[in-house]
């Protein structure tokens, strides 16, 4: 029996202190056209993945929405069988909450982006067209031009010329990266669009630093200003952190952590609180680079780069009104994440006084590796379907073949013949692409995962032949087999993604742009 909470009795939830998911399933184009302030997106099909670290307190209250309900009841199936025992459904999904007047909003991490405008109109952030940075690049004027983004992003495009410096790093950093710059140099900060490039030259313009600049709309602005981007950048280094720059860096934490109320924890409170994570919900995040935290962590923290902490802070707290923790190896990091946190208004921010660094101290043993959980039943779901290989599909070909992850992954290569059905909406839709369920079934995705979950459902639902390709269109393309590429049979335009980058055309790009400016207006107005 599903338990339905009324868009009124949402309404009055989301104004008050308790502690609650609101968690919308659809995909993520579906999200950023239309969703309710303040929901965290988590798509049906990664709940499996990501639940574990987004709500570790199984009987908090989860909320979980849609567009009309049919999924959402399907993900709180989903949900109850992975241990959840507080879960509700919004009745009838946004298309009702929007029924009964209740507002929603447009955009992703709409949180950080509208606190990015703010920053930028109260402080004056300064900024840079694109057309006169180019100017100054071809005049060969002294720049230096910092992406703070993540190195992934940066790779696969940038402003040319420029390095590499994430925004959890640039604090810490930078002043090893202008330390032997003449003084006439100009720091430009940038992003793809415009929240990372104002937050980062904010951080700069807080420490003090002149002739900076944020790089107005990014690599957007430079795409619509009709310039090339560069692809494949390769200056990912950061500086070794000499006595001085880590000096300034703590300086700079100390007076953060007093202006903007930032607390800190001991480690053996830490200590205390990670032993009640499975009572109490606190997130414990290390904000440091993959590398260091691979190297060694506290255990119990989930690793999020500092700079997306900042732009995700809705992917980070997905319950809301409980505290969250931040560590480094030492402050500095810990505290510029945390007193973002307290900015954005958040009330119980803290950073554990010494960082990893004091855990070891402690006596306490780090924790090397990735730290990611395990897929909530992927190894009961492989126990129940046939898993094949590529070679053994491609020789024995079942009747129907569907692919279950995004139809941007499906038009970049799917098993030829294959259909889309997205796992999200797996049982809505599967029985017009198969609608024999005795006849053979094979369900392909990227990894083998989702696929493998995809089948146990299948089964569940009376389809009798079920397999699986194992370790998905990796191994399809590593065993050197032929890939279809488009929507093939795909009869309606998809819309579970959002098109990002060189990818979206100029009217997207200046739509979005537009929209992200305009949430500053409120406060230029004020």
């Amino acid at each position: 029996m599903v338990n339905i909470i009324s868009a009124q009795d949402l309404n009055e939830l989301m104004q008050g202190e308790s502690k609650f998911a609101l968690i919308d399933v659809r995909e993520a184009g579906e999200y950023n056209s239309s969703h309710i302030a303040d929901s965290s997106l988590i798509p049906r099909k990664e709940l499996e993945f990501r639940m574990g670290a987004s709500a570790p307190v199984k009987g908090e209250k989860i909320i979980v929405c849609d567009d009309d309900g049919r999924r959402a009841t399907l993900a709180a199936s989903t949900l109850e069988q992975m241990g959840f025992n507080n879960v509700l459904v919004l009745d009838r999904g946004i298309n009702q909450w929007s029924t009964e007047g209740y507002p929603t909003e447009w955009g992703s991490n709409v949180i950080s982006k509208d606190f990015g405008e703010r920053m930028e109109v109260e402080h004056r952030v300064p900024e840079i067209e694109a057309t006169e940075l180019h100017e100054r690049i071809e005049r060969g004027d002294k720049l230096v031009i910092l992406d703070t983004r993540t190195p992934e992003e940066y790779q696969r495009f940038c402003i040319p010329g420029g390095r590499s410096v994430p925004g959890g790093e640039l604090a810490l950093r930078v002043t090893d990266i202008t330390k032997d710059l003449d003084k006439d140099t100009t720091i430009i900060v940038n992003c793809a669009g415009r929240t990372r490039s104002v937050i980062g030259t904010r951080v700069l313009q807080r420490m003090g630093l002149t002739n900076i600049f944020g790089l107005k709309n990014g690599t957007s602005g430079w795409l619509l200003a009709g310039y090339e981007l560069e692809t494949g950048g390769d200056r990912l280094e950061l500086p070794k952190l000499s006595p001085e720059g880590l000096a300034a860096a703590e300086a700079y934490a100390a007076r953060l952590a007093e202006e903007d109320g930032v607390r800190y924890l001991d480690v053996d409170t830490v200590q205390k609180m990670l032993d009640k994570r499975d009572q109490t919900t606190s997130y414990f995040v290390d904000v440091r680079t993959n590398e260091e935290y691979t190297a060694g962590h506290i255990p119990g923290f989930r690793w999020f780069p500092g700079g997306q902490v900042v732009q995700r802070s809705d992917d980070v707290l997905v319950v809301k009104n409980c505290p969250v923790v931040f560590a480094c190896d030492g402050h500095a990091r810990a505290t510029f994440i945390a007193s973002w946190y307290r900015q954005f208004g958040f009330e119980e921010v803290y950073a554990v006084d010494g960082g990893a660094t004091a855990w070891a101290a402690s006596g306490r043993q780090l924790e090397t590796g990735s730290g990611n959980s395990s897929v909530s039943g992927l190894e009961e779901a492989r126990a129940q379907v046939k898993l094949v290989s590529p070679q053994e599909l491609e020789a024995d070909k079942p009747a129907y073949i569907i692919f279950v992850e995004t139809s941007a992954d499906f038009s970049s290569g799917h098993v030829t013949g294959a259909r889309w059905v997205p796992r999200g909406s797996l049982e809505l839709e599967v029985a017009g692409i198969a609608p024999d369920k005795t006849a053979s079934i094979s369900v392909t995705c990227n990894n083998g995962e989702n696929a493998a979950l995809a089948g146990a459902t299948l089964k569940a639902m009376g389809y009798g032949n079920v397999s699986v390709l194992d370790g998905g269109m990796t191994a399809w393309r590593k065993a050197g087999l032929g890939v279809e590429q488009g929507l093939s049979g795909v009869m309606r335009s998809p819309v579970d993604v959002v098109v990002s980058g060189p990818e979206r055309n100029f009217a997207d790009m200046m739509n979005y742009l537009r929209w992200e400016t305009a949430l500053g207006e409120k406060y230029a107005s004020d």
